[in-house]
């Protein structure tokens, strides 16, 4: 059977000065599948997601999403990089979950929710704000619409900025480690939302060191090292019985 590709990364590469955070990743993803990416810290799981959503400009290599370049136009054989407008364009196929929720604390949750699609989509405010009813729902904030951040615990505060990346309709969703920041009883409800999302249908990449979310929830896993990507495959092989040993050693490490 053949993958309808919807992300697909080619020798993604990134530099900060002399360190190479990325160093020729490559990655696909299918459209409607759930890829986890594990790995120690500072092995460029975070910077991948920040290049696929032109957060960074990758320095050599090329990513598409949905079959058009991200970041550049191509002009015969070479690459030019595109205005700010088109990237804020292209931005918007793409949510993004972050570790510290980074939600606008002077807006409420039903106001950070509708932020995007009104402003950014030219939403009329009824309609974005009836969406964002039904998001909350789904996470299970109904309740909390009209509270503020600092009136949330971390683990609703994520699941508003959940509701947040859904808010804009896009074709994946990013999630950078989103449970790392929490206290581990508030995990298991960022968990439930982001299965919940799974089941849906959506095309989810995440970073997470949550093994159990990436066996029972991932179709694949990606474990990174020093920017390189080690092994890539299906959850239940990676995660059971890996190819690296050094995969295995990390496997073993964050179960003991």
């Amino acid at each position: 059977m053949i993958k309808d590709i919807l992300i697909k990364a080619v020798d993604v590469t990134k530099n900060y000065g002399d360190f190479r955070a990325l160093d020729k990743v490559n990655m696909d993803v299918a459209r409607g599948e759930v890829s986890c990416i594990i790995g120690p810290s500072g092995s460029g799981k975070s910077t991948l997601l920040r290049c696929i959503n032109l957060l960074e400009r990758m320095d050599k290599g090329a990513i598409w999403v949905d079959d058009e370049l991200m970041g550049y136009r191509r002009e015969g054989n070479d690459l030019h990089e595109i205005s700010d407008a088109e990237i804020s364009r292209q931005r918007r196929r793409i949510g993004m979950v972050f570790q510290r929720f980074n939600l606008f604390p002077h807006k409420t949750a039903i106001e950070n929710i509708i932020e995007g699609p009104v402003h950014v989509l030219s939403e009329p405010v009824k309609e974005a704000r009836e969406r964002a009813l039904a998001l909350l729902e789904r996470v299970g904030l109904t309740e909390k619409a009209n509270h503020y951040p600092s009136e949330l615990s971390g683990g609703q505060q994520q699941r508003v900025a959940i509701a947040r990346a859904m808010g804009m309709q896009p074709d994946v969703i990013l999630f950078d480690e989103p449970t790392s920041a929490l206290d581990p009883e508030l995990v298991s409800e960022v968990l439930d939302v982001m299965k919940d999302l799974a089941a849906s249908g959506m095309t989810m990449i995440v970073v997470t060191h949550e093994l159990g979310f990436a066996r029972n929830v991932a179709n694949t896993v990606t474990f990174m090292e020093t920017g390189k990507v080690v092994e890539t495959g299906l959850a239940s092989e990676v995660l059971s019985a890996p190819k690296s040993a050094r995969t295995e050693e990390f496997i073993r490490a964050v179960h003991s």
